[in-house]
């Protein structure tokens, strides 16, 4: 029985790409960044093979590794979650997602505001704790809603839970998820809700994502069509709205991601369970919490070995990132870096795969390794490392 781990560390990139600054940022590199923490620590990973990644000099060198590497390019046109994970699994995006510096167009607020009932507020780019601070007091007494962006491909609503029930807030998120089409087509909608009395509100871990549908066949849609199961665990189901997943489950923190990680190895399937850690970016990243990032990467090293001794013998885990958040970089957002992949199984050769052009690499080769056919983008190293 064949069974594929696919680990997203959401944000973590290992260095700036050639095209960076086209995209607003210059000298990123998210896991140098935080190895410079001493709250930092990758024994585990630097044994499986991490500091061999091509221009990682920066981590101890390991002459005997346990996994295949590689550093990936990301070929897609953007630096979010959702264009990330679409190449990830095998949709290269040629054109960016928009994005709206100066807040979205008014025809778009009216009508958001004239199907859910309330006023709008803010409607430009922001922090989302900042959001919060600055208009979450106006929300409470108005009843409006905090309408929000970000550098990314993001329509964000922000309301209290106390003002708006948690189902409701989702329900203006499905509204603004239908209204944003065409050429406003956002990656993702996103509900962001918040607690507590001013000036100490919070954000909840309520968090969803309504996103757009991927434009063309992805693996996890080729897998379900072959037989396969799909089994996402933390935010991948918002990622990719639903679509080509059999099983599911939302998580709140890392730990809880590792959790049911952990929990997967009781389930008998035939395929792939694809997870993502998403405190990285949401709580650090963005947050420019160098320290909590470095402190969180090293929870996941420790992890690691309890999560590798449940392997079977077909078992292969796979570990990367789908964009960079470097918390000491000039900006709170997204960066456009490299992304680091270890491959580990007792099949799998300790080989170093140097530099691969796409993300959509990942997606070729679990579909050869899983046996079925599936005409994305990337190229298969399937047969480099089994």
């Amino acid at each position: 029985m064949k069974r594929v781990f696919l680990i997203v560390l959401d944000s973590c990139g290992i260095g700036a790409m050639p095209d960076c600054r086209e995209f607003g940022d210059e000298n990123c590199n998210t896991l140098k960044r935080i190895s410079e923490s001493q709250k930092f620590s990758a024994e585990n990973l630097i044994e499986l093979g991490l500091g061999n990644i091509d221009s990682i000099d920066y981590l101890d060198k390991n002459d005997n590794p346990l996994a295949a590497v590689a550093r990936l390019t990301e070929k897609s046109k953007g630096k979010d979650t959702t264009i990330g994970h679409w190449e990830i699994a095998g949709v290269v995006s040629q054109n960016p997602l928009p994005t709206y510096p100066n807040g979205f167009p008014q025809s778009v607020i009216d009508e958001f505001s004239q199907k859910t009932g309330r006023k709008i507020i803010c409607n430009k780019p922001y922090s989302g704790t900042d959001v919060i601070r600055d208009y979450g007091q106006e929300h409470v007494e108005t009843g409006a809603l905090i309408v929000y962006t970000s550098a990314d491909s993001v329509f964000q609503i922000a309301a209290h839970e106390n003002v708006v029930p948690i189902e409701t807030l989702y329900e203006y998120c499905r509204i603004a998820r239908k209204i944003l089409s065409g050429e406003n087509a956002v990656g993702r909608v996103i509900a962001r809700p918040f607690e507590g009395e001013y000036p100490n509100f919070r954000r909840t871990a309520n968090r969803h994502d309504f996103s757009l549908v991927p434009p063309k066949e992805t693996l996890i849609d080729a897998l379900i069509e072959n037989g396969k199961t799909v089994y996402a665990i933390g935010k991948i189901y918002d990622i990719f709205a639903g679509k080509g997943i059999s099983e599911h489950v939302f998580t709140h923190s890392n730990e809880e991601g590792m959790q049911k990680a952990l929990e997967a190895f009781d389930k008998d399937f035939n395929g792939l369970c694809f997870v993502n850690l998403v405190d990285y970016d949401m709580l650090y990243g963005h947050r420019q919490d160098i320290d909590g990032y470095a402190k969180a990467f090293a929870e996941f090293d420790k992890w690691l070995p309890c999560f590798i001794e449940k392997m079977s013998d077909e078992d292969v885990l796979m570990i990367t990132a789908d964009h960079g958040c470097d918390p000491g970089d000039s900006h709170t957002d997204h960066t456009r870096e490299y992304t680091p992949l270890v491959i580990y199984g007792k099949q799998v050769k300790p080989i170093n795969l140097g530099t691969r052009q796409s993300f959509a690499d990942i997606a070729a080769t679990v579909a050869d390794y899983l046996d079925i056919q599936f005409y994305g983008d990337g190229e298969s190293f399937a047969d480099m490392i089994i």
